[in-house]
């Protein structure tokens, strides 16, 4: 991915949504889009789409818009998905198992090779989503990261569990953690972290649906 420093994290963020709405109007046969489509798309501004885009370089053309296989082809560039991005995965109960299922990582260049757990029932087991791999011990975390030059590891274990299991995907040479756990994480310089908490997802929609319907109560109260 380029570097992005002094880029504000909100702006990289939205490039995968530009990513997403661009792949769904190639798929449609447009050749061309411009920044109110765009923002249309993701719910901003034009403005904010041209911003956003100036940050990583000059993409439109006068009188035509941006040329959607550019586009995209210097996004996939940019966020680091024109090429095949190994990641493991620690957890493998039903959440775990789900993300197994999950057909959008190859979609995206992202190769699942591995998923590991602590428990002894499990370890061993065969995993259907990935054909001839089998459920790993963690022991076996260090090689398979060192073998397959891992980077990336996604966390889904319980929250009590989540901590050792960051530290200790970081000491073997994973960079960066999409954590599921519904924990804060704390990780050493150098690791970058991700995490989706989907409780607290609930309850921050629930604020705002609330807020909604009790606007002018919470405005007096508050």
């Amino acid at each position: 991915m380029a570097k992005s420093e002094g880029i504000p994290a909100p702006a990289v963020r939205r490039l995968s949504l530009y990513l997403r709405h661009l792949e769904t109007t190639q798929a449609r046969n447009h050749a061309t889009v411009s920044s109110r489509e765009l923002s249309r798309a993701v719910g901003v501004t034009d403005a904010q789409v041209r911003k956003d885009l100036a940050y990583f370089g000059q993409f439109g053309h006068p009188g035509i818009g941006y040329r959607v296989d550019e586009l995209i082809a210097r996004m996939r560039q940019i966020l680091g998905a024109d090429q095949v991005r190994r990641v493991i995965l620690v957890g493998a109960g039903n959440l775990g198992r789900a993300l197994m299922s999950y057909r959008g990582f190859r979609k995206k260049n992202f190769d699942l090779v591995a998923v590991f757990d602590n428990d002894a029932t499990k370890i061993g087991l065969p995993t259907p989503e990935l054909p001839g791999e089998r459920i790993r011990s963690l022991d076996d975390l260090p090689r398979i990261v060192a073998e397959h030059d891992v980077r990336l590891a996604v966390i889904a274990v319980p929250a009590q569990a989540a901590q050792a299991v960051a530290d200790q995907l970081a000491a073997a040479g994973v960079r960066g953690l999409l954590n599921f756990a519904p924990m804060i994480l704390q990780t050493r310089p150098g690791i970058t972290l991700s995490s989706v908490d989907l409780a607290v997802q609930l309850e921050q929609l629930a604020f705002q649906v609330n807020l909604g319907a009790e606007g002018a109560k919470i405005s007096v109260d508050s």
